[in-house]
């Protein structure tokens, strides 16, 4: 069995030049946190390898970033590797990590993610998936934006109902009390959040979406279904980009006797899913199903679920096939008010699911993330208790 022993993380700044974390490169965000696991106790020599999600390998955070955080947090003996499965790459590296524990191959792990949008932005990889075009007309490789109006228009959400859950984000991480904060560059909150938000300025917002050229049809010829795309999502009601890091230290429940570390939770199962590359965003919610079916549980036997708000029409989607109400489904807020940094937000949901676990007393947690080309990857997760 693979336990969460401890989690930490960075604030999330705004992903531009004037977010305070820009001035912080994407190792060094992660080196903050191994040195602060060190001091909290962890002893770098029992850590068997770090594993590391960054969605856009290229400038500041390429060349195995990872191992290159190992060397300079003085962690030189331990093994170091960075995965992209695109905005579920932290998430995934967590249930990769996992998977390595629960079958003896390891015995400790560091796992997380790390993203610096400000630094390096989305896109800036070039791969053919974004930038070919006879492969995004091949795959129909429309912007993750398209794609959340796509699936707005084909669910029948309206731009007043997207609205709603914006303010209801926004109003729930003005509350929030964020767990295994690690303070950074002077940022001790989220950055992205905006307490001030009301209803009637999200309705003045304007679409986010609706002047990309040839996205629209691009999208109709994959969903003619569709009839006509509809322009419903805002930069109210779309996640932020961000800036931020975490890491969890994932062990059996020997390893974290001799770490003399105490098992926080249990990860059950997780899993992974893959969908139309054009509605793309859904497949982090196929994921959710997968692992609960995968564990024998129901979606009401979840008490909490994180799940990446990739828009708020897939977050609707979401709480009306699982019915999952605002007390169960991101009860501190999300992505969209908190922030997106792409490789690090699986890893955020995941700590912050064993937190919330924590706070309410509850048995089992869900954290989950779509990425790009239709990917999705989910972590189902039994907390400890005392």
């Amino acid at each position: 069995m693979t336990y969460v022993l401890d989690y930490v993380r960075t604030p999330r700044g705004k992903g531009s030049k004037r977010g305070a974390l820009h001035g912080v490169s994407p190792v060094q965000l992660v080196v903050t946190l191994q040195n602060t696991l060190r001091e909290k106790g962890l002893d770098p020599c029992s850590v068997e390898d770090v594993v590391i999600g960054t969605a856009s390998q290229v400038g500041d955070q390429g060349a195995n970033l990872a191992r290159t955080a190992t060397l300079l947090a003085d962690w030189g003996d331990v093994p170091g590797v960075t995965l992209n499965r695109f905005c579920a790459s932290g998430i995934d590296a967590v249930a990769q990590s996992a998977a390595r524990i629960a079958s003896g191959d390891i015995r400790l792990a560091v796992a997380g993610g790390v993203e610096s949008t400000s630094r390096v932005p989305m896109f800036s990889d070039n791969g053919p998936l974004f930038a070919d075009p006879d492969t995004v007309r091949r795959i129909g490789s429309v912007h993750m934006g398209i794609a959340a109006d796509l699936n707005a228009t084909l669910d029948g959400w309206t731009r007043a109902q997207l609205d709603a859950y914006g303010l209801e984000t926004q109003r729930k991480a003005a509350r929030d009390r964020p767990a295994g904060l690690v303070p950074v560059a002077g940022l001790d909150h989220d950055e992205l959040v905006r307490p001030d938000t009301t209803q009637a300025a999200l309705a003045d917002l304007p679409p986010a979406f609706a002047d990309l050229p040839d996205q629209d049809a691009l999208a109709l010829a994959a969903h003619p279904e569709a009839g006509e795309l509809r322009h419903l999502h805002t930069v109210g009601t779309s996640p932020a980009l961000a800036d931020g890091a975490a890491l969890l230290v994932l062990g059996s429940r020997s390893a974290a006797e001799r770490a003399g570390m105490r098992p926080r939770a249990r990860i059950v199962a997780t899993a992974t899913a893959a969908t139309d590359p054009v509605i793309m965003l859904t497949a982090g919610q196929t994921a959710v199903e997968k692992v609960i079916a995968k564990a024998g549980l129901r979606p009401a036997d979840i008490d909490v679920f994180e799940f990446a708000e990739a828009f708020a029409a897939l977050c609707l989607r979401f709480r009306r096939d699982l019915d999952a109400g605002p007390d169960r489904l991101n009860p501190r807020g999300g992505t969209i008010a908190k922030g997106h940094a792409f490789g690090a937000t699986g890893a955020i949901l995941t700590g912050d699911c064993v937190a919330e676990l924590e706070r309410r007393e509850g048995r089992y947690g869900v954290a989950a993330v779509s990425g790009a080309a239709g990917l999705g990857v989910a972590v189902l997760l039994e907390r400890v208790a005392d």
